[in-house]
């Protein structure tokens, strides 16, 4: 994963507010298990706020759904980059992406490439994929099945995790948000700037409200580790995602992640009401 494009589908039912009775025996009712779930990042509302906002710096723009088509070389070293959150060719996460889609749709427009994209995975060439590639991914992107696909590998691979430490970390929704801007960007393999050695990075100076640790400062913590980490490579030195994007809603205390909000990335300006 990289900068690049970006990054669906509702997942799941926010739960309903208990009202109070006069009758003490009629306790609110468990909520259900999927309205437990999603109680932060994975509630459908937030979840769409965080796509927003992770197409603001992708590919400057809020319409997030836009983005199942884009595909470009971004000369970052990873080939091509492309979709909701920038799967790339030389990174391994397309290379999932089209054989995840070949399982549930066989013989579509992008099977042909696989054999090229298993040879390209690792670096940034184009061998067997041009100068076709590109056109045949704007096609397969009209494909329902295309889009529920990169939904898929978006969550199985970026988001659930994501959200899943956020919650085992005891954040609430901007901290599960901030997580996953960070794999996101920086994937979580064993390389000393991903996800999982940023966080490792910040449990050096803070620790997460898990462990007893202030929520506050241990966003802060992980974000300067996150910035030090961008700072490792040209391709993500900009680091305004994070300086006047995610460190603007923590200042203000914004831990729900709620609406409005407004920051700003790479000089533009973005709001969301």
């Amino acid at each position: 994963m990289t900068i690049g494009a970006l990054l669906g589908a509702a997942l799941l039912a926010a739960p309903v507010a208990a009202h109070a009775t006069a009758a003490p025996a009629a306790a609110p009712a468990a909520a259900s298990p999927a309205a437990a779930a999603a109680t932060g990042l994975d509630d459908p509302a937030k979840k769409d706020i965080a796509m927003q906002i992770v197409s603001s710096a992708e590919n400057s723009s809020l319409d997030w759904k836009a983005q199942y088509k884009y595909i470009e070389d971004i000369r970052d070293g990873r080939g091509y980059t492309a979709g909701i959150i920038g799967f790339c060719s030389g990174t391994g996460d397309m290379l999932d992406l089209v054989e995840y889609y070949t399982q549930v749709k066989p013989g579509n427009v992008l099977a042909k490439y696989l054999p090229a994209l298993r040879k390209v995975n690792g670096g940034d060439s184009h061998a067997g994929l041009d100068p076709n590639f590109t056109k045949d991914w704007a096609k397969a992107a009209t494909d329902a099945e295309f889009k529920k696909a990169q939904d898929h590998e978006r969550d199985r691979v970026y988001f659930n995790p994501a959200v899943g430490q956020g919650k085992s970390d005891g954040v609430g929704t901007l901290g599960q948000f901030i997580y996953y801007d960070a794999i996101v960007m920086h994937g979580d393999g064993g390389d000393s700037t991903s996800f999982r050695n940023i966080r490792k990075r910040a449990l050096t100076k803070a620790k997460p409200p898990a462990q007893g640790g202030n929520e506050t400062t241990w966003l802060n913590a992980f974000l300067d580790a996150r910035v030090w980490a961008m700072k490792q490579e040209e391709a993500h030195s900009d680091t305004s995602r994070v300086d006047t994007a995610q460190r603007v809603f923590l200042k203000k205390g914004n831990l729900n992640l709620n609406t409005p909000l407004d920051w700003k990335v790479y000089g533009d300006s973005f709001h969301i009401g």
